[in-house]
């Protein structure tokens, strides 16, 4: 649970659940930003979750420090994160065009494609957190034999869809940006859609991702 509630500048707090990083202490971030969002807090501007912080922000005017403090040491946690997630599955072609570091990832991880793909469709994911790019989801845990560093020299411009791996963790970007995940595949679906302005985010903290496999046919029958 939160090990520590402090300020953040005159308008925001953190509530810090440790230093580690793994799906249980996550999940306890992601009961408590659902449970604050879905309370419409008077004076709560904002709720950012991320690994093991929870940043809320807010309106002097209606609200303070103190009072949000005592709000969220009473809060008491009854539903079940189950209850709290989705799941989705993402299609993901590998054509060569799109694997842009497969064979760099081969070279690192000392295991060709074959088995980089096998080991990287067949399981699930957690969605700890989305940012960086607006609705980037931060997605774990690759398994320990899959995992190793960003690029050396990251890219001026990934492209929209693109699926990426770098330690523990699996992303996509959700649109054209600087990076330095290894790339292995691209998805044609829309993972943040600037149209939807309640809900743009299709995968959400909290939410478990599967990936599927599909041909460039497949991929080109979605555009």
């Amino acid at each position: 649970m939160i090990k520590n509630i402090s300020n953040l500048g005159d308008a925001a707090l953190y509530c810090d659940f440790g230093n580690s990083i793994n799906k249980e202490l996550n999940t306890n971030v992601i009961r408590y930003f659902k449970d604050l969002k879905s309370k419409n807090i008077n004076g709560i501007t904002n709720i950012t979750p991320s690994y093991n912080k929870l940043i809320i922000s807010f309106d002097l005017k209606k609200t303070n420090y103190k009072d949000l403090k005592k709000i969220i040491e009473n809060i008491n946690l009854s539903e079940k994160i189950s209850n709290l997630s989705n799941k989705i599955e993402i299609p993901v072609c590998c054509q060569k065009t799109f694997a842009l570091d497969i064979e760099r990832l081969e070279e690192k991880l000392s295991i060709d494609r074959k088995m980089i793909y096998q080991n990287f469709f067949n399981k699930e994911y957690f969605c700890y957190m989305t940012g960086f790019v607006a609705g980037m989801p931060f997605l774990g845990d690759l398994d320990i034999n899959m995992r190793t560093t960003r690029l050396e020299t990251p890219r001026v411009k990934v492209p929209k869809g693109s699926i990426g791996l770098t330690e523990q963790f699996a992303n996509i970007y959700t649109f054209e940006s600087p990076g330095g995940w290894n790339i292995i595949g691209k998805t044609p679906l829309e993972i943040f859609d600037t149209s939807k302005n309640e809900k743009p985010n299709l995968i959400n903290p909290g939410d478990i991702v599967i990936f599927k496999e599909i041909s460039i046919n497949e991929y080109n029958e979605f555009k």
